[in-house]
């Protein structure tokens, strides 16, 4: 199904008429600061994955980034995610909020710039592609270096931090990979394109420590559940021959969710398929989030009965 509404400064528009004029500097600059947020069906209709805590990161990268008087709070932002969600009748899809920069910020400064925001939401399903699941991907250590710490902000989703990510993954791409593995600055794996990192040895799981990389929230899902099924689990240095030699890889992500790794740098990581512990926390993220693990429904927000379509037609004829 087609989006047909996208969120635009507190009133919803049809999806055509959801544009910013190209004198944006957020869109020449990289300014912008984005989530991405997945709602799934469940029995009791679609609900948002951790739809607070995609808020507050949010607000805390605008912080991070240093805009000042952002025009929405959190508890706000979490409104308009469902109200868009609700407008456009998905059961199941992703959600984009993006805040950018208008009317000044040709300086290279953020101060004086209006922040605006906008939110989309469009059905996407497989991120990997439909058979990553069963057969994982292949991978390889990608020549693009992860941002340094002191460069750029690892803790926030800025736009213009994404070039790094789309430098490695088409290099990636060309040479017949589906995903690329970044280092940090010292030589250490941080994590992927898009996706944070986990490998499995002896049944234990380790995590590269979060100081350069993107502070995941289905990373810390994942976290929490690996736990609580009772494995070990560490943050801590990972590097690139770990990789190797380990029993399983998989990754993780909001849009990718929970996919093995099966090759990386042409070596066969395990039996060269999806292992045993990586389908065991793909179910358990898949039961959590399709609403069937009471101990975790904290982490999903119901989404509220769609607006009647005559009401919907209002809002886009005043707007």
């Amino acid at each position: 199904m087609k989006s047909r509404f996208v969120w635009m400064n507190g009133d919803l528009v049809p999806f055509e008429k959801a544009t910013v004029h190209f004198l944006t500097p957020s869109l020449h600059y990289g300014t912008g600061i984005f989530e991405g947020i997945r709602v799934y069906a469940t029995d009791a209709g679609p609900a948002v994955f951790r739809l607070r805590e995609h808020a507050e990161r949010l607000v805390r990268s605008a912080h991070l980034l240093g805009l000042r008087d952002l025009p929405y709070k959190a508890g706000e932002i979490e409104q308009a995610i469902l109200q868009v969600v609700a407008a456009n009748g998905f059961g199941s899809c992703y959600v984009r909020p993006l805040f950018f920069l208008t009317g000044a910020g040709w300086n290279l400064t953020v101060d004086r710039a209006t922040v605006e925001l906008g939110i989309a939401a469009w059905e996407w399903t497989a991120y990997l592609g439909a058979e990553a699941r069963e057969q994982g991907v292949r991978a390889n250590v990608s020549s693009f270096t992860r941002h340094h710490p002191n460069v750029a902000l690892t803790k926030a989703k800025i736009a213009g931090h994404y070039v790094n990510s789309v430098l490695a993954k088409t290099e990636s791409v060309r040479l017949g990979f589906e995903e690329a593995i970044m280092l940090d600055p010292y030589g250490f794996v941080a994590e992927c394109t898009g996706e944070n990192l986990f490998l499995v040895r002896d049944g234990r799981i380790t995590t590269p420590d979060s100081a350069t990389v993107l502070e995941g929230i289905t990373r810390d899902a994942l976290l929490t559940l690996a736990r609580d099924h009772g494995y070990e689990v560490a943050e801590g240095p990972v590097s690139r021959d770990q990789l190797y030699g380990a029993d399983e890889v998989f990754v993780c992500g909001t849009a990718a969710e929970v996919i093995g790794l099966c090759e990386i740098d042409f070596r066969t990581i395990g039996t060269g398929r999806t292992g045993p512990v990586t389908r065991r926390l793909q179910e358990a993220y898949r039961r959590v989030v399709e609403g069937r693990e009471p101990r975790y429904r904290h982490w999903l927000t119901p989404v509220p009965a769609a607006v009647p379509e005559e009401s919907r037609e209002e809002v886009c004829a005043i707007s």
